[in-house]
């Protein structure tokens, strides 16, 4: 008897189950026939709303004169520090609205700069691998070595981002951005005139460029020196008696002289190069600007303003239908 009482019972359950999600896709097949009939009463005004949208949206952004303008540069002298300092000094006068300062710097319109900020172009492989100086490894091994100590405990991938790390890289980003377009005369050449602008620096490089000036001298006069040894011992070989031959190996240093004039030659060429790059304390490689600015709601609003409207116009539409059922509701009571 019992048995049957708890098969009836589960057959009882498992029906309102049943029944209750019957109602659920019925509840959701009239919402949406509901949401047709509403699209199919309303088009014509939904259809304006997005116009009316669109429209406006356009106008916003061609209203919209936000601008990025990017500077890659690289700090020499051991500057990069020196380089953040300043960058982060030149934003908080730009946050404080100090036009006064920024005029002092030689920028044009001031105030149409919002922000400018500076963050390390990461190039682990550069940072690793390249010479910066003449011909030895010792600085490049050092780095590496450095990497491999601080990701022994650590992810690498974060390592390559620290701060500390990354602020060695060669090479930085400077952002600027302002409030319509701008030119290098009226902003960018101003910022980086006032990056250049430190005794200490300058001085440091004189110093470090006379240094590189004596080396090339050192290393012109020990290839000279050689080529007289070259010379001494060409002349003495066609001196010699075709029946005295004198056969030289390897013991006569010869080829030894040969290898450290290429070498000496090559650092040379190795200096040359790098002096180009040292007529600057802060070195400018390369520079975009006017670049509109899309981050964020920047250049979105011919999007973003259609559909802003019609779900407004939706939700005002359920609002007044749900306030009108309630009002129904209160007044029959």
């Amino acid at each position: 008897m019992s048995t049957n009482t708890n098969h009836d019972q589960e057959e009882i359950d498992l029906g309102q189950l049943f029944g209750k999600i019957g109602n659920f896709f019925s509840n959701i097949t009239t919402s949406i026939f509901k949401g047709i009939l509403f699209v199919q009463k309303n088009i014509i005004l939904l259809i304006a709303l997005v116009v009316v949208g669109a429209g406006l949206g356009y106008y916003l952004d061609s209203e919209t004169k936000v601008y990025n303008h990017e500077v890659i540069v690289s700090p020499n002298f051991g500057s990069v520090d020196y380089l953040y300092n300043k960058i982060n000094l030149i934003n908080s006068r730009i946050q404080q609205r100090d036009t006064s300062f920024l005029k002092s710097i030689g920028i044009a319109e001031p105030k149409n700069i919002s922000k400018i900020a500076i963050k390390p172009v990461i190039d682990i492989y550069s940072f690793v691998n390249e010479n910066r100086g003449t011909a030895n490894n010792a600085e490049n091994t050092q780095n590496f070595e450095l990497v491999k100590l601080l990701a022994e405990d650590g992810d690498i991938n974060k390592v390559i981002k620290d701060s500390l790390t990354s602020r060695n890289y060669n090479h930085h980003k400077i952002l600027i951005v302002t409030d319509g377009f701008t030119t290098n005369k009226q902003t960018i050449d101003p910022i980086l005139n006032y990056l250049n602008e430190s005794s200490f620096y300058k001085e440091f490089q004189k110093t470090y460029i006379n240094n590189f000036y004596s080396k090339i001298n050192q290393n012109q006069i020990v290839i000279k020196q050689i080529d007289t040894l070259l010379s001494q011992f060409s002349n003495n070989i066609k001196n010699q008696k075709n029946d005295k031959l004198v056969y030289y190996n390897e013991n006569t240093q010869l080829n030894g002289l040969i290898d450290q004039k290429n070498g000496l030659f090559n650092e040379i060429n190795g200096i040359k190069t790098q002096l180009i790059s040292l007529n600057k304390i802060i070195l400018d490689k390369s520079r975009v600007i006017n670049v509109k600015n899309t981050k964020g709601l920047n250049n979105k609003m011919k999007l973003v303003l259609p559909i802003v409207f019609v779900f407004g116009f939706i939700f005002f539409s359920l609002f007044l239908s749900f306030y009108k059922k309630q009002k129904a509701k209160l007044s029959n009571k």
